[in-house]
């Protein structure tokens, strides 16, 4: 079951009723600098935590919040870490992954600006998977404990952050899907369209863009081998459906790539 559907009731408890202990952050990997956010110019806040607050509202948001800047390939946060913030994402791509116990890195999901993490966190104190940067990245961290006192206080800020909360378990969901019931090509027909509307809503183009990720990395998520993940490229772009150019993609025919889903649904 994944880990944000199993905690997520757990979690509603501790936004309402249970402080959080903020202690200073010593990852070296981070280059911190204290700022007013300006959650009000942010082009990313109808996406992220401030959508639906008034201006009242918004800076109260602001006072909290901090940048920190992460470099590629450093880590925002490390599984067994002490639960502190969540993360809003301002620019640049993240994965989250957990180590096996064959010692293999499985990659848990993809993020990217105006998403949040950190979520999966709040049940246990501890962080559940690491957390790093696929390129220089930028974040909003938000101490949780003072996310709890402004959220008593802002109704419709915790009645979004529920929303966050039950968008992460639709996804988890769809994972789920991914892995249990589609085969090769339609797992990476679900990633490429997943990445296509997530780039589409933040006013990129669904049809060209760039993968932070690398093959393995894309097969780790997808459960599928490197080998399968190159061919099933291969195939979409020998069907014109989508050309490849190192780690650019572009989506030729959309209509097309989506009926490799057959009955299957994006999520």
């Amino acid at each position: 079951m994944p880990r944000v559907t199993f905690c997520f009731i757990k979690a509603i408890n501790y936004i309402l009723f249970k402080p959080v202990l903020i202690e200073p952050s010593i990852y070296c990997q981070l280059d911190i600098v204290q700022f007013k956010s300006s959650c009000a110019a942010c082009s990313l806040r109808e996406l992220c935590l401030p959508v639906g607050l008034n201006e009242d509202e918004v800076k109260k948001l602001d006072i909290v919040s901090q940048k920190r800047k992460i470099i590629r390939g450093g880590y925002l946060h490390h599984a067994g870490a002490k639960f502190q913030s969540l993360y809003a994402i301002r620019s640049g791509f993240l994965k989250t992954c957990v180590l096996e116990q064959d010692g293999r890195h499985q990659v848990t999901g993809f993020h990217m600006t105006g998403e949040l993490l950190g979520l999966d966190a709040i049940s246990t104190d501890v962080h559940t998977c690491d957390a790093i940067a696929l390129e220089d990245s930028e974040v909003c961290e938000i101490p949780f404990a003072k996310l709890e006192e402004i959220s008593r206080t802002i109704p419709s800020l915790m009645r979004h952050f529920h929303k966050i909360m039950s968008r992460e378990i639709v996804r988890d969901h769809g994972v789920m899907l991914l892995l249990g019931s589609m085969k090769a090509e339609e797992r990476l027909a679900s990633f490429l369209l997943n990445l296509s509307r997530r780039f589409h809503l933040r006013g990129y183009s669904e049809y060209n863009f760039n993968l932070r990720m690398t093959r393995e990395e894309i097969g780790s998520y997808l459960g599928l081998k490197l080998e399968t993940v190159s061919r099933a490229f291969s195939k979409f772009q020998d069907e014109e459906i989508i050309t490849v150019d190192n780690k650019h993609i572009q989506i030729k025919d959309i209509a097309r790539l989506r009926m490799k889903l057959s009955n299957s649904d994006v999520s």
